[in-house]
């Protein structure tokens, strides 16, 4: 069995969504003058790779602590889409056979490295999110941290209002070792009632 970790590192230095806070970690006791290690750490909950919750985009919305685990654990599909450099659509998916409950997109933000956020991100169009909707998928993941157009107007947030309402949706994921392919997936957030959380999230091959 092979783990193969597709987490974002939290640091004080990695990218994060333009308006979020920069996160900071720091210690407030610490080895040998304390008798333990402690740190202070905040960042956002849409920090690094992370869920969303429907109170994200719906004011009567669910929170983090009462999504269903099941959603993030099982079956999972990792899906070729480097080929779609500005955003991914119905007919980029429908060339894909969606067998699995978690649907992962490996887009072209996997093919080009995290150093500084890019507003030219690759995206699910409108289209593309009611497609993965009518094919049955119950979590989406793809390799940014925005599923949707960056400052997109108002048909982002209409992708991103349904993706939220009708799938669980996790952001962030960094795919850049990862094959296309069939594995098991794994990650949960925290149990906290907010908006969204960070998670770490792992694929598992037999």
């Amino acid at each position: 069995m092979k783990i193969i970790d597709i987490s974002m590192e939290i640091s004080e230095d990695m990218i994060y969504y333009p308006g979020n806070p920069r996160p900071e970690i720091r210690k407030y006791r610490e080895r040998p003058e304390d008798s333990t290690t402690e740190s202070n750490i905040c960042f956002g909950s849409h920090t690094g790779t992370h869920v969303d919750a429907p109170q994200h985009v719906k004011e009567d919305g669910e929170t983090v602590k009462e999504l269903d685990l099941q959603n993030f654990y099982g079956d999972a599909q990792v899906i070729d889409l480097t080929d779609c450099t500005e955003n991914v659509e119905v007919e980029d998916l429908n060339e894909k056979e969606i067998n699995a409950d978690i649907v992962v997109l490996k887009t072209e933000n996997s093919l080009n490295s995290y150093d500084e956020f890019r507003e030219d991100f690759t995206y699910l169009t409108l289209e593309g999110v009611k497609y993965l909707i009518s094919e049955g998928v119950d979590t989406v993941g793809i390799d940014y941290l925005s599923l949707v157009k960056f400052d997109g107007g108002e048909k982002a947030s209409r992708a991103h209002r349904l993706a939220n309402e009708k799938m669980c949706v996790i952001e962030g994921l960094d795919l850049r070792d990862v094959s296309p392919g069939e594995y098991i997936f794994s990650g949960t957030p925290l149990k906290i009632e907010t908006d969204g959380s960070p998670m770490r999230a792992v694929l598992i091959q037999d």
